[in-house]
């Protein structure tokens, strides 16, 4: 929606080119934005693991963090879920059941910060999850099959199935409308409040001028119907911080990350 709203205000093409990692590491899309002109026609769309894990795993594009914040736009709705028959229906109820019965936890990859949440969660509340194990998704068919007791995943990939669901806390900085008797992680640990966000990046380097371009067209898109109706049927939540209110939500996340480590000993 953004790419199509550059192009529509400023006459200019833009693409949206997506960046897998896997096998040739993690954060490719990353390592070419910063590598790539620092002129505004090459930004990037980055998950929260950019800039606050990309500066502290060993790649060299990345450390020291060559970005700044353009602005926040969406926060991915990530939850912890088990099936509605499950016994155990919320936290401290899982929390009890886990210390004389193993569980099982699905999720996107251990290092990966939603993940990191759910490991501190349960340290904190006495627990630990008797395996784990990273699937590519986490889906009603991982849950319905088996193949897990409980799930780190998205709302989104949940909402086929979500009757036959218990969300047992949502990764959100605030209760989801969909969920709204859900409590957050936060809520539970307030040391561990910590939402899941994507936000627009450029090289350091890049002007004012351009940045503020940037910004106008992504804070514009943010606020329309289209961005209001792809919340509704996602489950996300399209806003828009600002480059000053980015750069506090990055340092406020940096201390829980600071926190996570301590408690798994990193």
């Amino acid at each position: 929606m953004i790419a199509d709203k550059f192009s529509e205000k400023y006459g200019t093409s833009a693409a949206v080119v997506n960046k897998p990692g896997g096998g040739g590491g993690p954060f490719p899309g990353a390592i070419e934005v910063a590598g790539a002109a620092a002129d505004g026609y090459t930004i990037g769309s980055f998950v929260m693991d950019v800039p606050l894990v990309g500066p502290l795993i060993g790649i060299p594009p990345l450390n020291p963090n060559p970005f700044e914040p353009v602005g926040i736009f969406v926060a991915y709705p990530m939850v912890l879920a088990t099936r509605n028959d499950a016994p155990y229906q919320t936290m401290d109820e899982l929390a009890a059941y886990a210390q004389d019965n193993k569980v099982s936890l699905a999720h996107f990859g251990a290092q990966l910060t939603p993940t990191q949440v759910t490991f501190s969660m349960a340290s904190q509340m006495g627990f630990s999850y008797g395996s784990d194990a990273a699937f590519d998704a986490i889906d009603c068919n991982t849950f319905a099959s088996g193949d897990t007791d409980v799930g780190n995943t998205s709302i989104q990939l949940l909402l086929p199935c979500l009757d036959d669901m218990t969300i047992l806390a949502t990764l959100t900085s605030d209760r989801l409308p969909m969920t709204p008797d859900v409590p957050t992680v936060g809520e539970i640990r307030p040391e561990l409040l910590l939402g899941m966000w994507n936000g627009l990046f450029v090289h350091k380097d890049t002007p004012q001028d351009v940045r503020d371009k940037i910004a106008v067209v992504a804070a514009e898109t943010m606020q329309s119907d289209q961005a209001k109706k792809f919340a509704a049927q996602t489950g996300a939540v399209a806003y828009w911080q600002t480059a000053d209110e980015a750069a506090a939500q990055i340092e406020a996340d940096m201390v829980v990350m600071g926190t996570m480590a301590e408690i798994l000993g990193q």
